[in-house]
């Protein structure tokens, strides 16, 4: 130390030395504090971007992101806020005799303003009919004709005159739900207006000429006939019908592609449709009421009393080509495969051009292990209705089984643009393999 420095300065400069050493630690913990307490008006503001962001992006996007985000939003609908959306358009329906005496209650609803699906034997033997609807106090309105009718699928639309204001039409999708979806009823069960069931899908059955069946577990009873079928995004998938076996109802719906494809046709009046009824050419001949028997036995699932129905149709009448494929197809389902493969055939005999005759027959030849003769009825499925998605996905199946690979890969790129569910379930099929 130089002499001339004073022992007193000592401790001044020790002094500052610690405060320099100390200062850049006290700095950092004061910008560590900052930064933590700017952290919370960050997440803040981040959340509050994140919540507009639906909202900037609905203003902004093309109409087609618009539906997806509307679509999103009501995947997440509760089930009480689908009830309130979409039970303005579910109907009662009342029918009353020549008298005035009622005659049966069903359900019903909007598929278009002034056009009311229900069941058709919600109507059949009615002189008029009303609906009811279910918004605020509900308002009662004529049915003024029958648009159309759909008598093997049980389906009718009926033409009634309401405000285009009280007339809120479902949205009705052809997708089928799958096994397990969660789905719910509204309808009319035992007169107890605007009833809400709800339950799952257990299980999708097909029926030659008829289509897809969906069996679900919602409570239904009469009074249901003709309810729209929901799924959790309030879209409509099938219309309920009512079928009894052994004393129990059988909670079934049919899908919403039949109705979708039901076009309006003449009108007609309650009094027309009633003559047509009583017409030994139509619906009360011998024919008709066992084909009608055997399709409620199908519904049902029990092949062998919907046989029985079936043979007696085609002995009443032998040129009824729906019958014959009925035939054959319960004949499948018993495992006689050559018998099913005559049916279709006398089926193909009265109707060269039968679609849907090839394609069963196509699967009579594959359960018996004909696979050759199998891709010949399938591919004239295919050559007549390049759109059925069925067909390219047999082909596929029967490749697969010859060992083809490579013929099934080239059926299912037909079938990619036709139907994605079906590729889906093919290609998880040809990479089991």
């Amino acid at each position: 130390m130089p002499k001339n420095t004073s022992p007193r300065r000592l401790p001044t400069l020790l002094l500052v030395l610690l405060v320099c050493a100390l200062a850049p630690r006290a700095l950092a913990q004061e910008e560590t504090v900052g930064v933590r307490a700017s952290l919370p008006q960050r997440d803040a503001q981040a959340t509050a971007q994140t919540t507009n962001a639906p909202a900037a992006a609905t203003t902004d996007a093309q109409p087609g992101a618009q539906t997806s985000a509307q679509t999103v939003a009501g995947a997440q609908e509760s089930l009480p806020e689908l009830v309130r959306r979409v039970k303005p358009a579910v109907v009662a329906i009342v029918t009353y005799d020549a008298k005035g005496n009622t005659l049966l209650s069903g359900s019903g609803f909007f598929v278009r303003p002034g056009q009311v699906v229900t069941n058709l034997h919600v109507i059949e033997g009615a002189r008029r009919a009303e609906v009811k609807t279910l918004d605020g106090k509900g308002r009662i309105y004529p049915v003024d004709s029958v648009l159309g009718t759909d008598e093997e699928g049980d389906l009718a639309i009926l033409g009634v005159s309401v405000p285009a204001e009280r007339a809120h039409a479902v949205d009705v999708t052809t997708a089928l739900p799958e096994e397990g979806e969660r789905v719910f009823v509204i309808g009319n069960p035992l007169r107890l207006e605007g009833s809400i069931s709800d339950g799952i899908v257990s299980a999708v059955r097909e029926v030659p000429n008829l289509g897809r069946i969906i069996q679900i577990t919602a409570p239904v009873s009469h009074g249901n006939s003709g309810s729209p079928l929901f799924n959790m995004r309030g879209q409509v998938v099938g219309v309920v019908t009512i079928k009894v076996t052994n004393g129990q109802n059988i909670n079934l719906a049919i899908s919403s592609s039949r109705f979708d494809a039901l076009k309006s046709a003449r009108a007609q009046t309650f009094d027309e449709l009633a003559a047509r009824e009583r017409d030994p050419q139509n619906t009360e001949s011998s024919a008709d009421w066992w084909y009608r028997n055997g399709l409620n036995s199908l519904w049902l699932g029990n092949y062998d009393t919907a046989l029985g129905s079936f043979e007696n149709a085609v002995n009443k009448n032998p040129d009824r080509v729906e019958a014959w494929i009925q035939v054959g197809y319960c004949k499948v389902k018993q495992g006689k495969n050559d018998e099913a493969i005559r049916a279709y055939k006398q089926a193909l005999r009265l109707r060269p051009n039968s679609v849907e005759a090839y394609n069963k027959l196509g699967d009579a030849y594959y359960y018996a292990a004909n696979f050759d003769d199998a891709l010949v009825a399938y591919k004239q499925a295919a050559r007549l209705r390049p759109d059925l998605p069925d067909a390219f996905y047999n082909l596929a199946m029967t490749y697969l089984e010859i060992g083809d690979r490579n013929a099934a890969l080239a059926q299912s790129r037909l079938l990619q643009p036709l139907d994605t569910e079906l590729y889906a379930k093919l290609m998880a099929e040809i990479k089991g393999r």
